[in-house]
């Protein structure tokens, strides 16, 4: 796989960086929205595909990316076809701010220390090329405004944005309602997408914790909160504040 292209967990994470507070929106779930995103970006590069709700590796040859090659490698020792939920649902420590990493190292974004509360040290991040953040995001309006079937790229992308609750993030407000309702019918337009999406929503709603037989049950609705513990879900309310937290 070359670089003259961004891959989806790319992508996925430079969505999710707030411009004004250098923070990703949404840091609990996307943990498991990019362990998603790398599912899909090995479906795209012919080396997994799905079968049933489970996940198989098809052609082990690494891609030439080390993050989603590490991905394969994990993928290729379990041997037989992982559940998707099981797999996304599984330990991820880290993958946020090893992607966070990778973008300051290809120059996309650039690190800011700090300090909350004038004590603990933080690090936040700022896209350096907003117009690349900006073509993402007029991929994802387009699809919406357009209602034209988007390519699979761009139809993964949004199935995890609203699989990890980026909806309210992009279109906020009563007047985004009705952009958030198409984002997430985006889903069916790709099926690997759609798989990945769905079992992202399932490992929030604690799908994980006690495996089901049969395909994951479709959750349309949307993520509830998690408790950044994979497969345990919080009762309590969400809180617009909270949705937010500074990415190291």
């Amino acid at each position: 796989m070359g670089r003259s292209r961004r891959t989806i967990p790319e992508e996925l994470l430079l969505l999710a960086l707030d411009p004004t507070t250098g923070t990703t929106a949404q840091p609990q779930s996307l943990d498991l929205g990019l362990a998603g995103a790398q599912l899909v970006e090995l479906a795209l590069a012919g080396r997994i595909a799905p079968d049933g709700d489970r996940i198989a590796v098809v052609v082990p040859r690494p891609t030439g990316d080390p993050t989603l090659d590490c991905a394969l490698e994990l993928l290729r020792r379990r041997g037989a076809p992982v559940r998707a939920v099981h797999w996304i649902g599984g330990p991820r420590l880290g993958l946020r701010q090893t992607y966070l990493s990778h973008l300051e190292r290809c120059g996309m974004v650039h690190a800011v220390a700090g300090q909350m509360c004038g004590v603990l040290p933080t690090t936040r991040y700022q896209a350096t090329d907003t117009a690349i953040s900006r073509e993402i995001r007029s991929r994802l309006d387009s699809a919406i405004r357009t209602g034209v079937p988007p390519d699979p790229r761009t139809a993964a992308l949004a199935a995890l944005a609203h699989a990890v609750g980026l909806g309210k993030h992009l279109y906020p407000g009563n007047e985004g309602r009705s952009s958030r309702s198409r984002l997430r019918d985006l889903i069916r337009h790709d099926p690997m997408g759609g798989l990945v999406a769905h079992a992202v929503m399932d490992v929030q709603n604690g799908a994980a914790v006690q495996p089901r037989r049969g395909n994951p049950t479709p959750n349309a609705r949307g993520p509830a909160e998690q408790t950044g513990v994979p497969g345990q879900v919080s009762m309590q309310p969400r809180r617009g504040a909270m949705a937010r937290a500074v990415a190291h």
